[in-house]
């Protein structure tokens, strides 16, 4: 299946935080979007591998995706290589997106960074036709996205670019509350977790009405470029 947004996360519950408006947005705009998690985030304080992909499978349902798959790479320990590439290089081809979204090139958890590298690393490679990968006993075609951009994450980073995402904030947090074990919930009897406090899902809240203020909206979702994004009209400028 090709998609035309392809989003790439290190940790299940990534995508949901960082952009999960701007994929509700456009699936709601008919487009097909989908989802690479790299690792069943297995380090985590709270709940288990076998709860993250109940959970990232209950998001998928909620967010309406055309497709989520787990590259199970090791949650820590992964690293920007030629095994690991290859393996993203695979998923960029199989779908062929026309917009690739990755994890913040820069962040409070390692993971993250790492994984942003990881990504835009695998970007540029899968467009080498000398580069050969197969699934399946099937030479994949070379494909390179249009687009690449990093949504921010912990750390706040000035986005190059903000996306309205004012219809769909509710719907993004009961995506990122599909992760019952990671976040704040009363019933929950794990150790508090530096994300499991209500003024986490609070602070993400917050940024984005920060974020939509300054393009005169109510609420956003900001992305940082590698290079210059241009328009062929200023008229679909906010």
């Amino acid at each position: 299946m090709k998609l035309d947004i392809l989003v790439f996360a290190v940790h299940p519950d990534d995508a949901e935080l960082g952009c999960s408006g701007t994929i509700l947005k456009h699936i709601a705009l008919g487009k097909k979007v989908g989802i690479i998690d790299f690792t069943r985030g297995e380090l985590g304080t709270r709940g288990t591998a076998e709860t993250r992909d109940q959970e990232a499978a209950d998001s998928a349902r909620i967010l309406g995706l055309h497709a989520r798959e787990n590259l199970r790479f090791k949650d820590g320990f992964f690293k920007n290589d030629e095994t690991h590439q290859l393996e993203v290089i695979k998923m960029i081809r199989k779908y062929q997106p026309e917009i690739i979204l990755t994890n913040a090139l820069h962040d409070r958890h390692p993971d993250h960074g790492r994984a942003g590298d990881l990504a835009n690393d695998a970007i540029f490679l899968s467009g080498l036709i000398k580069i050969e990968t197969l699934v399946n006993g099937v030479t994949q075609e070379a494909w390179r996205p249009r687009l690449v951009l990093q949504y921010i994450q912990d750390r706040y980073i000035q986005p190059d670019i903000i996306i309205d995402i004012t219809d769909f904030v509710d719907k993004k947090e009961q995506a990122i509350r599909a992760f019952k074990t990671q976040f704040d919930s009363p019933d929950s009897s794990e150790p508090q977790t530096y994300i499991s406090s209500p003024e986490f899902l609070d602070s993400v809240t917050g940024r984005a009405r920060e974020f939509g203020k300054q393009i005169g909206v109510k609420y956003g979702e900001g992305f940082t470029s590698r290079k210059l994004l241009g328009v062929d009209n200023l008229f679909n400028l906010l």
